[in-house]
Formats: structure tokens, sequence, C-alpha cells
């Protein structure tokens, strides 16, 4: 009798748990990329998105209510997207990010199909292609295509956790 209480306690234990923490594990598997749409205006500068190559980004935050959790908040460039991420305010919010993978796509024009996780992205800084912004950080799924791009135009193959607010000058 006293196992099956202790398994109940426990139970009970768990639903309460997983039922208060904020923006928990599931709230963060239910965000995909959105598609970026003519009108997208960049979260960070304002400019319309779909009017400059190169790699965009995207990201989720904690809202305090539900829709605030699944606004989706569009970056013209990976640059504008880090620049927003990097502030301390930001980057404690941010539940989910995403990139495009620019081996899949011409850097002219990325493809909304191929979105990938930005924590487990590669990025190419200091290439001579540039994005909406200017500098941007080239995005690959793979590390053997970023070091490719880094070859074809210059720059240096570096991970999510390396990008800090000097490789976006």
């Amino acid at each position: 009798m006293n196992t099956i209480k202790q398994y109940l306690l426990l139970a009970i234990a768990a639903v309460f748990l997983s039922a208060c923490s904020p923006a928990n594990e599931q709230q963060t598997m239910l965000h995909k990329a959105a598609t970026i749409e003519a009108s997208d205006e960049c979260h960070l500068c304002g400019m319309l998105i779909s009017n400059f190559g190169g790699p965009k980004g995207e990201l989720f935050r904690n809202g305090v209510t539900d829709e605030q959790s699944n606004t989706v908040h569009k970056f013209c460039s990976t640059r504008d997207m880090f620049s927003f991420y990097l502030d301390p305010e930001n980057n404690r919010n941010v539940t989910s990010m995403f990139v495009h993978d620019m081996s899949k796509a011409p850097w002219g024009q990325p493809n909304d199909e191929y979105f990938i996780d930005a924590k487990t992205a590669w990025y190419v800084v200091g290439s001579n292609k540039t994005g909406a912004m200017g500098k941007t950080l080239a995005s690959f799924s793979k590390q053997s295509d970023a070091q490719a791009f880094a070859e074809d135009f210059n720059g240096e193959v570096i991970t999510f956790s390396q990008v800090d607010l000097a490789a976006l000058m």
C-alpha cells in the first residue's frame, strides 16, 4: 500500500511541476519557422525583409500570454537577429531561433523551406557576401558547407556559441 501512495504522490508532483514551468520544452518544440511574406518587416530595423538577399532569421520569445509566446519575430538578416538576441534583456527570453541554410538556396533568394535551428548552425563571419544591413553571418547546417563557403568568399567558420558583438562588426 505504501508503494501505491508513493507512486501517486510522484505522479501528482510531476503534473504540478510540468504545469508550472514557463516556456517549457513542449512549447519550444511547437515553434516552427514561418514563411517570410512580402509585407514582413524586420523586427529590429523595420526594413522590408524580402527586398534583400542573404540569410534571414526568426525567433520566438517567452511571453506573458500564449499569443505573445507564439509570435514570431522576423529579421532581414542574421546580423539583425543576433544584434537583437545578444542584448541581455532579449536573449534570456528567447525560446527558439531559426536561420536559412544557405547551402540549399541561392544567396539572392533564400528559401523558407530550408530554415534550420540557429543554435546548431555553423556561421561564416567576415565573408565578402552582404545581406540587408551590409556584413552578415552566412548560416549553414553542416560545417563542411560553411567551410566551403568560407574558402570561396573568405571569412571564418564559427558556431552559435561563438557569435558575439565582435562577430557582427
